[in-house]
């Protein structure tokens, strides 16, 4: 009797294991979700595994995992890490720059320097240079002379105008960039002056500028173009007092250069006298 039970209970065995597995584990789940919720309406935990929860349960849930949305103090000092040695590559690459500007300082004013020298050892009262606020690369260069028969030099002898005053500054590479020169007094009309003092004159543009041109050479074209353009000293009242602008020659300056780049300057137009 005892044997034909130990049969039975093995073919019972044999039944269970050969029933679907996925139909037992589902079973089994159910069993372990119905006891852990403590009855049949709590969730299985399943269904919380496998990603049905809701909004707000999703993230809490993540909230729950640490290291995954906020960054650990290993990543924020690899991060910044990273960001010092951006900064030092960067001071690196720009290193070169400071040497290149010292080389062009020195070369600007060893030639400054040396035509100085140059216009005091002529002596021939053409022109003077007076350092503005002793500043070697901004000059005020007193032009005395221009052509002597010419409508202009008799304005400035009845006027008694002793010399025609300029602005002259050096940009940072010159030589091999021109100057900016400008009218200061007195005030001109025509001879291709414009406002604010600004000068019309092609070698003063990047275009037309070689670093061969000394100071001397610039004010002694500036001279030729004031007779050629028939310059005269503005007596209007009112307006002969009113003071050049340095804004107003750079804005002008910059306008003239667009229109004779596009148009050339072969024929100034006539409303530059």
């Amino acid at each position: 009797m005892a044997t034909l039970l130990r049969k039975i209970g093995l073919i019972r065995l044999h039944d269970r294991d050969s029933e679907d597995p996925k139909h037992h584990q589902g079973s089994l789940k159910g069993t372990r979700g119905k006891s852990s919720s403590g009855g049949g309406g709590g969730k299985q935990c399943g269904s919380g595994e496998s990603g049905t929860l809701s909004t707000p349960e999703t993230k809490a849930k993540r909230s729950e995992q640490p290291g995954k949305d906020k960054p650990s103090a290993r990543d924020k000092q690899g991060k910044e890490a990273r960001e010092k040695q951006q900064q030092q590559q960067q001071q690196q690459h720009s290193g070169p720059l400071a040497p290149h500007r010292q080389h062009c300082t020195q070369v600007r004013t060893r030639r400054l320097m040396k035509e100085l020298q140059e216009i005091r050892r002529l002596g021939d009262n053409f022109i003077t240079v007076e350092l503005a606020d002793d500043n070697l690369f901004d000059w005020n260069v007193k032009l005395h002379q221009v052509d002597k028969d010419s409508a202009l030099w008799q304005d400035m002898k009845e006027t008694n105008t002793e010399y025609i005053l300029l602005n002259v500054t050096f940009p940072d590479n010159f030589p091999f960039a021109p100057p900016f020169v400008r009218v200061l007094t007195p005030r001109l009309e025509n001879g291709y002056v414009l406002d604010g003092g600004a000068i019309c004159m092609e070698l003063l543009t990047p275009r037309g500028w070689s670093s061969a041109y000394t100071v001397e050479a610039v004010m002694r074209q500036f001279a030729a173009s004031l007779v050629k353009g028939q310059g005269r000293i503005c007596r209007k009242a009112g307006k002969s007092k009113k003071a050049f602008s340095r804004k107003e020659a750079e804005a002008t300056f910059k306008s003239l250069v667009k229109t004779h780049e596009k148009y050339g300057w072969v024929s100034p137009p006539v409303s530059d006298g």
